[in-house]
Parts: structure tokens; C-alpha cells; sequence
């Protein structure tokens, strides 16, 4: 067999229905389409239109509240901390601030702010400066005999 061979099997593959080419192929003229109206044209969609029924994304119940302009914040947990620590690429003897997080490759960018959430275990005496932090997080950070600050 050579590559000009190849063939996919029988009616693995089917040609697309070319509409709009006489009236011998069955969809020609308008191709489908009916007769004038909105849908008969180019670049109409009309999406969640039910015909003049209560659309379904109306009738269902809308609950909680959201935001206009949520806050954004970089997550770290004290487990990749810690892995961090362990790879020394962060000095746990200095202060760790969010610019360090980025410095490190921990963080990407700081967005609105970095917070410090406690999964994973820290074994590590680490002083830090963010955010935000959880209770469980900042319980934990202490427990390891260190301290985290937190702007008022």
C-alpha cells in the first residue's frame, strides 16, 4: 500500500449539503429557509427567543447576590508554602511579603491582593505579610511558632 492509497472507510466521512444550487438538489433557491422573515436572512440569532413564551432563563428563580466588582485575590495555601520553603526558593529567616510570593514563582501576579488559606500542613517558623488570611490559616502559621500580619 502507498500513501496515495489510503482511503477512509465506507461512509466514514459524508460531504457537507451544499444549499443554494438550483432547483434540482432539493435545497435550492432559498435553501431551506422558507420564505422572507427575520430567520430567512444572513447573521440572525436568536437566542433564548421562544416565540413570544416567557424565556426559560425568566422563569426560573434568581437567588443571592452578586457582586459588581468582586475583589480578586492571588490563593496560596500553607502546603505549596512550605513546598516552596523545602525547595529553597523562599528564605524562611526574612520576612515574607506578597512582592517575595512573586519573586518566588508561588504567586503570578498579586491582583487585588495574595490570601492565605490553610490546606496543607506548615512545619516551618515563617513570618508573613498579605492581605487576607483564614482563621484556620493564621491558627496554624502560629501553631508553627510563627506570626502573620494583616493590614486593618
Amino acid at each position: 500500500m502507498k500513501l496515495n492509497q489510503l482511503r477512509d472507510n465506507e461512509g466514514a466521512t459524508k460531504s457537507r449539503k451544499r444549499v443554494g444550487r438550483g432547483p434540482g438538489s432539493g435545497k435550492g433557491k432559498m435553501g431551506g429557509r422558507g420564505i422572507k422573515g427575520q430567520k430567512s436572512r444572513s447573521g440572525v440569532a436568536i437566542n433564548g427567543y421562544e416565540g413570544g413564551q416567557m424565556p426559560l432563563y425568566m422563569r426560573l428563580p434568581k437567588r443571592g447576590f452578586n457582586m459588581r466588582n468582586p475583589k480578586k485575590f492571588a490563593v496560596i495555601n500553607l502546603g505549596i508554602l512550605q513546598k516552596f520553603i523545602d525547595d529553597k526558593k523562599i528564605d524562611p529567616k526574612k520576612d515574607i511579603t506578597e512582592d517575595v510570593l512573586v519573586e518566588s514563582g508561588l504567586v503570578r501576579r498579586k491582583l487585588d491582593g495574595v490570601r492565605l488559606l490553610a490546606k496543607g500542613e506548615l512545619k516551618s517558623k515563617v513570618s508573613l505579610t498579605v492581605t487576607g488570611a483564614s482563621k484556620a490559616a493564621v491558627a496554624a502559621v502560629e501553631a508553627a511558632g510563627g506570626s502573620v500580619t494583616l493590614p486593618e
